[in-house]
């Protein structure tokens, strides 16, 4: 397998470069040159496998030739034995056709543990094997960071730095990211939002002259392709579970990054029957926006009761308008290059096809409140901000209600305790017991202003 670059100018690699590189040189993200496929045959005999068989299945067609399948097995094995419970993503059912799919039972209660398990032990392989350290450079709205550190603070080879916007995270997710204490793990809070953080990480992969000799740096984010990949195998698995692929099935995606919706279109390129794809977002809605005007446009950051969304600008759309104007990186290039300075729109072929595939929702704070009130009051299933941006987005947009509507359940309710306050709920949500000393722990982290010298400065001296 070769991945390429959607801005058509970087050199093509192969799974080992682009787990090691991230963000192409060119500035564009990596895809696969081809996408797998699998017959209804295939993914039927899913059903009844463990989530780690499937996830073999799934993912190693996008790792072979770079690691030998009983590596992979083993690397599989390991990174999902630290799950909470054994299906790994179990399924809950919350109406007749509607349920809720939870990616919190990993040690960080995030969705984004399902993928940063996996990264971080992929790693460790791939450094181990070459002998060379690296310095994982990361921007968080809250849940990224923790799971980076939580599956990376074992990597022999690895220093980690983790920009957060300096008080835009709740407490809990802060929290997890700045107790874990050790001599490679930084965390810097930036006095900027999470878009500025992206962006000096971006501009950092760009020109990596300020680190020490023999370093280079590794993308965790959603632009790490290995992240997008550990994401599609929690599509078969629930799909299969509901009757796929002998019936449709449809989802609801909370996304600010797009990273996780977008694994759902590769799901479907690889032959799931997903009927729709609802992009869910909250006040910063740039993808809803688009979907509905055939226009992509930033707007200023609204802080949310659901921060892990708080973000402007969606890095993995990148990905999505490569296919949607069928690969054309010089396309792709000249959109990218103008978004820079303006607002833009798509061909009207390519915005047609992204109708077809995706429809959107956007969920303000009181929306979203009402959201957890209403389910809580109906199930006594108790919902975290961003799940229920999900479930809203599911009712006020499903195309088909004989489908099984599926909603990604992203965090556990205990990250987002004042959003669980203001719907009503008269205690915070406890946290899971391996979490309970949370708040009483030591905390370590430095804040930096919001520029991109002292940061690098920050890291060139630290990382060494």
């Amino acid at each position: 397998m070769k991945y390429i670059s959607t801005r058509g100018k970087a050199p093509a690699l192969d799974f080992e470069g682009v787990l090691l590189t991230g963000l192409a040189s060119d500035g564009g993200l990596y895809v696969p040159e081809t996408i797998p496929a699998f017959s209804k045959d295939d993914i039927a005999a899913m059903a009844g496998m463990r989530y780690e068989d499937v996830a073999f299945k799934v993912m190693y067609p996008f790792v072979e030739g770079c690691i030998p399948a009983d590596d992979f097995k083993r690397i599989i094995d390991e990174t999902y034995a630290v799950f909470r419970h054994d299906a790994v993503t179990p399924l809950v059912q919350l109406d007749d056709n509607e349920w809720v799919l939870e990616l919190f039972h990993g040690p960080t209660l995030a969705f984004k543990d399902v993928a940063l398990q996996l990264l971080g032990r992929l790693l460790d392989y791939m450094l181990e094997k070459r002998g060379n350290r690296v310095v994982i450079l990361g921007a968080t709205s809250g849940d990224t960071g923790s799971a980076a550190i939580e599956g990376c603070r074992s990597c022999r080879n690895v220093d980690i730095v983790i920009l957060h916007p300096y008080q835009r995270v709740s407490e809990v997710q802060r929290r997890q990211m700045t107790t874990v204490i050790a001599d490679n793990i930084h965390n810097l809070s930036v006095r900027g939002n999470f878009d500025d953080c992206q962006q000096m990480v971006k501009d950092s992969f760009g020109d990596q002259s300020f680190l020490p000799e023999g370093r280079s740096l590794v993308a965790v984010n959603s632009i790490n392709w290995a992240r997008i990949m550990a994401q599609i195998v929690y599509y078969f698995t629930s799909a299969v579970a509901v009757g796929a692929p002998h019936r449709p099935v449809a989802y609801s995606v909370p996304t600010g990054n797009f990273g996780d919706i977008f694994a759902g279109y590769i799901a479907k390129r690889m032959g799931l029957p997903i009927d729709q794809l609802v992009i869910a977002t909250n006040r910063n809605d740039i993808l809803h926006r688009f979907l509905s005007g055939n226009k992509y446009e930033k707007h200023p950051l609204v802080h949310t009761l659901s921060p892990s969304m708080d973000i402007m600008i969606s890095s993995n759309f990148e990905r999505m308008l490569f296919e949607l104007y069928d690969r054309d990186a010089v396309a792709i290039r000249d959109l990218m290059d103008r978004f820079r300075t303006e607002p833009v729109s798509l061909r009207e072929d390519a915005f047609a096809k992204a109708r077809e595939l995706f429809t959107s929702e956007g969920v303000d704070d009181v929306r979203t409140c009402d959201t957890i009130r209403e389910v809580f009051g109906k199930t006594e299933y108790l919902l975290d901000p961003h799940t229920a941006i999900g479930v809203c987005a599911a009712r006020e947009t499903r195309r088909h209600p004989a489908v099984p509507m599926i909603c990604l359940a992203t965090a556990h309710p205990a990250k987002f305790a004042e959003a669980v306050r203001q719907s009503g709920q008269e205690e915070d949500p406890p946290l899971p017991h391996h979490m309970r000393d949370l708040l009483q722990r030591e905390e370590r982290y430095t804040v930096l202003d919001n520029d991109l010298k002292a940061i690098q400065s920050y890291v060139a001296k630290h990382c060494s």
